[in-house]
């Protein structure tokens, strides 16, 4: 990974953090984003089965149905 020093050598020169300190706050906005979605990371091992949230759903949906019949079950 990169670190700050090598991601700052990419920005143009008009966007450099000595010209505007106080614009590069990290994760300011961060609580309020995962507050408004719902991103889910899937582990490495899982992601031949999951390519796409189309799968993903696709399989929730499936366990969910599943246990609803197991729940309706005596």
């Amino acid at each position: 990974m990169a670190d700050d020093k090598d991601q700052a050598d990419d920005l143009r020169p008009e966007y450099r953090h000595e010209d505007f300190p106080a614009g590069f706050v990290r994760g300011k906005y961060a609580t309020r984003v995962a507050e408004g979605s719902n991103i889910v990371r899937i582990d490495p091992d899982l992601v031949w089965a999951f390519p796409d949230s189309a799968a993903v759903n696709e399989a929730l949906r499936a366990l969910v149905q599943i246990a609803e019949r197991s729940a309706r079950k005596p």
